[in-house]
């Protein structure tokens, strides 16, 4: 898995964050169970990384080692930013940190 790998693995869970986060929501106000909106995003963001991150490496089977723990570890953290403060302010991050490189 590399940089790129990642960030486009961020693309597809910050997707799928926003839409399973609409549809936990609906779920939740058809049975009255009060929620916070964003603790509840960032818990499908967590959830839906590592899924993301296992899936890859079953797929591409990769074995787990201290490179892809790595690279889960940032997914999982850089999903759940993306979660709370917006996808397009945690890559807009990312460029000005590999752009100063």
């Amino acid at each position: 898995m590399s940089i790129e790998m990642v960030l486009f693995a961020l693309l597809i869970v910050s997707t799928l964050v926003g839409l399973a986060t609409e549809a936990l929501k609906k779920v939740l106000d058809e049975y009255g169970c009060s929620y916070h909106s964003n603790t509840l995003a960032g818990a499908v963001s967590l959830v839906l990384s590592v899924v993301v991150g296992v899936a890859y490496m079953i797929i591409t089977d990769t074995a787990f080692n201290a490179h892809m723990a790595v690279y889960l570890i940032a997914l999982v953290f850089l999903s759940w930013l993306s979660a709370m403060l917006g996808y397009d302010k945690v890559i807009q991050t990312i460029s000005q940190i590999r752009k100063d490189d």
